[in-house]
C-alpha cells in the first residue's frame, strides 16, 4: 500500500535515524487523554503530536472546531518536530487512523511525500508483542521547507461554487446519522451541506481496525471515478483526511479537503442546511 506501512516494517526500522515516528492519539471528548496515554507507554522513539496544539490553530468564529494552520504555521511546527525532506514519517493513533491521517494529509499538503500511517495503530502494536516504552523522545528541531504539492484545500466559498458544478462531487465523511441530521451531539446544527453524498470514513477500515487492502478500497470508491473534482469534508477536517487516504489508496486522486468542514459551514448563519430523515 502506498500510504500504509505494516507493523512488521516499522519494527525493523525503529533504530533508523531517518525514520521518525509520531504518536497522534487523541480523544475528542478528553483532549488530555492522548498525551497521558503517550506518557504511560508508546512505540520507542515516538514523539507525541497533539491535534489541538500541533495540528490545529486557535479556534475563532469561522474555520471550524479544528482550524487548519497556515502553511507557514504548519511548517514551523513540523520543523520543531524534527521533520525535513530527508526524514520518513510514520504516524499512528488508536482512533482507527483518523488522527494519524490528519498529520499525513498536512504533510502531503506541504509537499512532504515520505509520510505513512501505521496499519492497526498502537493497540494492535502492543497486543502483537512489539516493544513499547515510557521513555520520551525529544525531537531535534530542523528547517521544514514547504514544497510544491498537488494536494489541495478549499474554503467555504469554494464549496459554494462546487455545489453548482455538475462534474464536482461533495462528500460528507461522517456517519449516516449525523449526515441525515437524525443525530448531532457535537455541532450546533444537524444535517449536511446540500447536495453532498454520504461516504462514512470508517468504511475504509475493517472489523480488526485495519485499513482495507488496496483492491477492496478500489471497490469501495469505484463510484468516484470519472468525477473532475471531489470535495471531502467531515465535522472538523480530521476524519475527512482518513477518507481521502482511503480514496488515494484506491487510485482516486482528484480529491480536495474542506478543512473547516461542517463546523465551519454552519458558522455562517446564511448557509443552507439539508437533512434527510
Amino acid at each position: 500500500m502506498k500510504h500504509i506501512v505494516t507493523q512488521e516494517w516499522l519494527s525493523t526500522h525503529l533504530s533508523r535515524s531517518n525514520v521518525l515516528i509520531y504518536d497522534c492519539r487523541f480523544n475528542l471528548a478528553d483532549p488530555e487523554e492522548g498525551r497521558n496515554r503517550y506518557l504511560k507507554s508508546h512505540i520507542p522513539g515516538a514523539v507525541h503530536v497533539d491535534l489541538d496544539k500541533d495540528l490545529s490553530r486557535e479556534v475563532t468564529e469561522h474555520g471550524g472546531r479544528h482550524p487548519l494552520p497556515s502553511q507557514k504555521e504548519a511548517a514551523a511546527t513540523f520543523g520543531r518536530l524534527g521533520i525535513n525532506e530527508e526524514k520518513t514519517v510514520v504516524a499512528y493513533d488508536d482512533q482507527n487512523g483518523a488522527m494519524a491521517a490528519r498529520l499525513w494529509w498536512m504533510l502531503k499538503f506541504l509537499g512532504h511525500e515520505k509520510v505513512f500511517v501505521l496499519q492497526g495503530g498502537y493497540s494492535a502494536w502492543e497486543e502483537a508483542g512489539y516493544p513499547v516504552t515510557d521513555e520520551r523522545t525529544v525531537p531535534e528541531p530542523t528547517d521544514f521547507i514547504i514544497r510544491e504539492s498537488d494536494w489541495r484545500a478549499v474554503g467555504m466559498e469554494d464549496v459554494k461554487q462546487a455545489m453548482q458544478k455538475e462534474d464536482t462531487l461533495i462528500i460528507d465523511s461522517r456517519d449516516a446519522a449525523r449526515y441525515s441530521g437524525e443525530q448531532e451531539t457535537i455541532d450546533k446544527k444537524a444535517g449536511h451541506i446540500p447536495g453532498a453524498i454520504n461516504k462514512p470514513w470508517l468504511k475504509n477500515i475493517n472489523s480488526t481496525k485495519e485499513w482495507h487492502p488496496t483492491e477492496e478500497l478500489a471497490e469501495l470508491h469505484k463510484d468516484l471515478a470519472g468525477k473532475k473534482e471531489i470535495v471531502v469534508y467531515c465535522g472538523s477536517g480530521v476524519t475527512a483526511c482518513a477518507n481521502i487516504l482511503g480514496m488515494s489508496e484506491a487510485g482516486i486522486e482528484q480529491v480536495v479537503l474542506y478543512p473547516g468542514s461542517w463546523s465551519d459551514w454552519i458558522s455562517y448563519d446564511d448557509n443552507p442546511v439539508e437533512t434527510k430523515k
